[in-house]
């Protein structure tokens, strides 16, 4: 692959345009507010970690930093002009003012005060690398020695700042240590528990929440993809995750929920027939990422269910007919134990049947049946 417009990008989400090419965001709101705030006040840390769960918007929060700090000089993002006067409130928006060079320089990943941290491509093995490596931080030697020249503020973000190995981690925290003057480091993170206690107590923390429907709505339209009315339903599947909803809506995953909902309508007295016809089409051969979707769906299905018998049927309902399955599964005392235990055991079967290549549509129909058992019990 010697083409570098063909190398898939480790911080992209599959359908969707990179973040440095979404300009809007949805449902942030906090975030955002929350570091205009630092920035108006003259406050800029010089290391933010932007939290949240996968596909929420973070690195696209990351990415309208980067532009408006790349489109003003310091004492502008204090607030204030060159002469110390203070701005107008238009000044006091995350929007950066329109610069079609500076936009294209960031799309083109060539602007000179910006360096990105992600997972490299390894030409040997011809993938991307599993871990951002310590390599990939040294990079930012030449980035510091170069953009010194060009003034004004620099941006560094790394996302994932989860997938940097121990060498890697290191060699960012020493830069969190010993920042250089007028930059920012943006570290986009789905795990902040999982990196070092002392970067994350180097940074200042900004957390991106899970999209309600409407949020989920905008941002899908602005992405080119109209859910319409199975936006809700979207929403309340993918976690308020966009990431995640464009994975689903890729992999047909709404109807696969609704002919499980279906299915699990039926028990204790399972339809076997439509049962082999779900196992058939979840785990159809040569389709991996819908048997892993498939797999988290049903996670997702007896987690909803132990749920309702301790609060209620969702007041969202993800597929046709569901509150009233779940109400029916849940009604016995006890159930809801019982739906969680279900939920670790089965998931953690499933998981391994799929990492030793078990037949994928007889990995599913076991579940199902296994499922069926617990609910005939539960009626007994």
């Amino acid at each position: 692959m010697s083409d570098v417009a063909d190398i898939p990008e480790a911080d992209r989400v599959e359908g969707a345009p990179h973040p440095r090419q979404t300009r809007a965001l949805f449902g942030q709101e906090a975030a955002e507010r929350e570091f205009l705030e630092a920035l108006a006040g003259g406050r800029l840390h010089h290391g933010w970690l932007i939290t949240g769960p996968r596909g929420v918007g973070k690195a696209t929060l990351a990415w309208r930093i980067a532009r408006r700090l790349l489109s003003e000089a310091p004492a502008e993002a204090a607030g204030q002009g060159l002469f110390g006067e203070e701005l107008p409130p238009a000044a006091a928006k995350l929007d950066a003012p329109a610069d079609p060079a500076l936009e294209a320089r960031i799309a083109a990943l060539s602007e000179p005060r910006l360096c990105l941290i992600r997972r490299s491509w390894d030409p040997a093995r011809k993938r991307l690398r599993t871990v951002i490596t310590v390599d990939d931080v040294r990079r930012l030697r030449g980035f510091f020695a170069l953009s010194a020249a060009e003034g004004g503020r620099r941006v560094v973000i790394v996302d994932s700042a989860d997938e940097m190995n121990v060498n890697a981690a290191n060699a960012i925290l020493k830069v969190l240590e010993e920042p250089p003057r007028d930059t920012v480091l943006l570290l986009v993170s789905h795990q902040p528990a999982r990196l070092l206690p002392t970067i994350r107590s180097r940074c200042r923390v900004l957390r991106c929440a899970p999209l309600g429907a409407e949020d989920m709505g905008r941002a899908l339209a602005a992405a080119g993809i109209e859910a319409g009315t199975d936006t809700p339903a979207l929403a309340e599947l993918s976690g308020g995750s966009v990431g995640e909803a464009l994975r689903i809506l890729a992999h047909d995953g709404l109807a696969l929920y609704a002919e499980l909902l279906a299915l699990m309508a039926t028990m204790p007295r399972l339809d076997r027939a439509a049962a082999v016809k779900f196992a058939e089409s979840a785990g159809a051969r040569g389709e991996a990422e819908r048997l892993d979707l498939a797999i988290e769906l049903i996670e997702l299905a007896l987690a909803r269910l132990a749920r309702a018998a301790v609060a209620g049927p969702p007041a969202i309902e993800a597929a046709p007919g569901e509150a009233d399955t779940l109400t029916r599964l849940a009604a016995v005392p006890g159930a809801g134990r019982l739906w969680a235990e279900l939920q670790q055991s089965l998931g953690a079967r499933m998981r391994h049947g799929r990492a030793v290549n078990l037949d994928p549509a007889s990995l599913i129909l076991d579940t199902v049946l296994r499922i069926n058992d617990a609910a005939a019990g539960l009626s007994r």
